[in-house]
């Protein structure tokens, strides 16, 4: 049966990353080491992994880390909306730690992971609403592109929701994986199992520091 291999991939670093800002649809910029990583990945790509297609989310963030992979790679590039992280609301801009003195119920409701649950404001999503779009954006990408080897360049959240559904855990269940910046995550989908888990978390490419030797 044929498959569709999918290399998921978080932004590059940004400086909201580093201040435990929540990010959600707001536009943030990769900072330098956020550069310097999708550099990285890029060079590492180059060399081992052929891709039929990049397809990435359409913030900035996401976008820049995609387009420094398409130039080292020569992968072909495009966006969409339906790749961006989870919507937060009002609570976008916030450190946890405010959210929890300015919205206790609200924190304490986020904490829980509550799947029905939507932060406060224009556009929050609740899990069940974010899972959904994830899931149908990801399953017409891989429909599209049987057979071939593609690139989505995404979110931590977006990440997220993939491993559970590769692995069948629930939107509640405690998180126990990593999901860093530019790590590389490796799924396969088929039409009649969906998506399945194959690698996770790979960032032997920021350990490599010949790759800036050889592409000096």
């Amino acid at each position: 049966m044929q498959a569709t291999r999918i290399l998921a991939v978080r932004h590059g670093e940004t400086a909201w990353n580093v201040d435990g800002r929540i990010q959600g649809h707001l536009d943030i910029a990769l900072s330098d080491v956020g550069r310097a990583q999708a550099h990285r990945l890029g060079r590492a790509l180059a060399e081992r992994e052929p891709l039929a297609l990049i397809v990435s989310s359409d913030l900035a963030r996401a976008r820049e880390t995609a387009r420094i992979v398409a130039d080292a790679t020569g992968a072909p590039l495009r966006t969409t909306t339906a790749l961006r992280e989870r919507c937060f609301g009002d609570l976008q801009g916030q450190r946890f730690a405010e959210i929890e003195a300015s919205w206790p119920e609200q924190a304490e409701r986020w904490r829980r992971r509550e799947p029905d649950w939507a932060p406060p404001g224009a556009g929050g999503e609740s899990l069940l609403q974010f899972r959904e779009r994830v899931r149908q954006a990801v399953q017409a990408l891989a429909a599209e592109n049987m057979g071939n080897h593609i690139a989505l360049f995404t979110h931590g959240g977006v990440l997220d929701v993939l491993y559970r559904l590769a692995t069948g855990l629930g939107l509640q269940d405690a998180r126990s994986w990593q999901i860093g910046n530019t790590a590389v995550n490796r799924l396969l989908w088929t039409p009649d199992s969906g998506l399945s888990l194959v690698g996770w978390a790979d960032t032997t490419h920021l350990e490599d520091e010949s790759l800036d030797e050889r592409f000096s």
